[in-house]
Formats: C-alpha cells, sequence, structure tokens
C-alpha cells in the first residue's frame, strides 16, 4: 500500500471510531439543517476534525476541502477531499450504511483513495495505476456485456428537485432493462461496490466532490468507467455522475441521454 494511502487509511480509521461511539445512540446527538434534506451531527464535525488532524501532522502543506469546514488553505497542487460521514442521514436514523471518504488529487488529478465502512470493517483503497483493494484484496468491475441482467445503484436528488423529473424518468427506463436498482444512500459506498463487482453500475444527479473523489478512482482502478453524464470528465464540477464497466457505462448512458435534458448533460 502507497505510504500516502497508510496515511489516509489512519485517518479514515480515526473517523470511523468516532462514528461507532456515538453510533447506538444517534437520537442524543445536536442535529442541524444545511439546506432541504441535509443535515449534520457533531459527529460529523468531530470525525472531519479527526482526519485533519491525522492529514495535516503528516501533510502541513496540503489544501484540504471537507464538507463540513469548507476549504483549508495550502499548496494546491494537493488537495485532500474528505466526507467524514457519508451517509448522516442513513447514520442519524440508526440506519447501518454509511462511510467515510477520503482522496487526494495533486494538479487535478485523482491519485489515493479510501473509503471505509466502519460498521463491517470493509476498506477500500486505491492508487492511481496501482489497482483497487478492498480489504488488501484486489477487486475489480463485473463483466457484463449489457443491462440485461444488471443490479444498479442511484441516489435520489433530494437537494434539487428540479431534476426530479428528469430522473424519474431515467429511472422508470432503467428498472424496465435491468435485474433490479438499489438506493442504499451512501453515494461513497455505491462507487465502492461498483469497483468491487457487487452492483453492475451506479448514477446519481447532485454530488459535491468530496462525494465522488475516492469512489471515481476506486471505480477507474477497478476497471471501470467514470464519467459525467455526455461521457466526459466533468462529474466532479456537474455533480452528475454514472459509473460501471465499460460495456454497462456504455448502455447506461444510451439510456440516460434519452431522458435527460440538456441542461443536466452540459
Amino acid at each position: 500500500m502507497h505510504p500516502t494511502v497508510n496515511i489516509a487509511v489512519r485517518a479514515a480509521r480515526s473517523a470511523g471510531r468516532v462514528l461507532l461511539r456515538y453510533f447506538e445512540r444517534a437520537d442524543t446527538l445536536t442535529v442541524s439543517r444545511k439546506g432541504l434534506n441535509d443535515y449534520v451531527s457533531e459527529v460529523d464535525r468531530a470525525a472531519e476534525q479527526a482526519i485533519i488532524a491525522e492529514l495535516r501532522g503528516k501533510f502541513p502543506h496540503h489544501a484540504i476541502l471537507a464538507e463540513e469546514s469548507g476549504h483549508h488553505q495550502g499548496n494546491e497542487e494537493f488537495q485532500w477531499l474528505i466526507d467524514p460521514l457519508d451517509g448522516t442521514t442513513n447514520y442519524l436514523h440508526g440506519f447501518p450504511h454509511f462511510s467515510v471518504s477520503i482522496a487526494l488529487r495533486y494538479r487535478g488529478q485523482l491519485e489515493h483513495a479510501v473509503v471505509y465502512d466502519p460498521l463491517h470493517e470493509e476498506l477500500f483503497t486505491a492508487t492511481r495505476g496501482s489497482g483497487a483493494q478492498l480489504n488488501d484484496r484486489r477487486i475489480r468491475v463485473s463483466k457484463l456485456p449489457g443491462l440485461d441482467d444488471a443490479l444498479l445503484g442511484t441516489g435520489f436528488p433530494y437537494h434539487d428537485h428540479r431534476s426530479a423529473t428528469p430522473y424519474l424518468r431515467i429511472l422508470e427506463a432503467l428498472l424496465a432493462k435491468t435485474a433490479g436498482i438499489r438506493r442504499p444512500g451512501s453515494a461513497a459506498l455505491d462507487f465502492a461496490y461498483v469497483a468491487a463487482g457487487r452492483v453492475d453500475g451506479f448514477w446519481e444527479l447532485g454530488l459535491a466532490p468530496w462525494d465522488m473523489a475516492a469512489g471515481a478512482l476506486l471505480v477507474r482502478e477497478a476497471g471501470g468507467t467514470v464519467t459525467d453524464l455526455a461521457g466526459g470528465d466533468r462529474f466532479l464540477e456537474t455533480g452528475n455522475v454514472a459509473a460501471a464497466g465499460i460495456k454497462v457505462h456504455a448502455a447506461m448512458l444510451k439510456e440516460i441521454a434519452a431522458h435527460l435534458g440538456s441542461e443536466l448533460t452540459a
């Protein structure tokens, strides 16, 4: 494992310990609303602080973009993208599906990734050019030739309901052409499950960079394809993303293009 990934793993495990400490009593946490269907608790903040402390200890001059505390200045060639609790709504309801997501981008290129599920002790890691692993075992995306037998993951557009209508059209079309669709509630784990071949593809609208960065590198290093909905590389900018093995990805984009407005594929 790359030394930088080892540091990120330590940071993810530190955050995971914070999350597990409070999970059984999440109903006692102080929760505030950041926006429509968007919540934050003191656990999100404490987990994020644990990650930043680990990263700053080894890389004091790197820039950081974190979900709760925003941008931390530093050498912008190196930027960490952090989601300390991906699946906050699940966590606050006691639904056992959430994760920690950490990625490092160097000169705009995703280099290292960690997605950690502390409840199930599953650690997904990747370094550009070195493949993707689950608990040190190499993982690969599925090799399905199309949508017929595919199980897809997705996430509902809960921040901006203007995209709900085209999203539902896509959902209806893909439901009719696949083996099923799941919406577990942690985008980082959705990407990780694509990388591990547990689901054959994933798409979502309106994600933030910290939701996608680590997972996108996992999928690519596991042999998959990650693009925006127009088939380009601007998913971290647009927030709209599709990830899958090569053939399933092509079939997904074909269906998506037929049902999504041009304003969301730009």
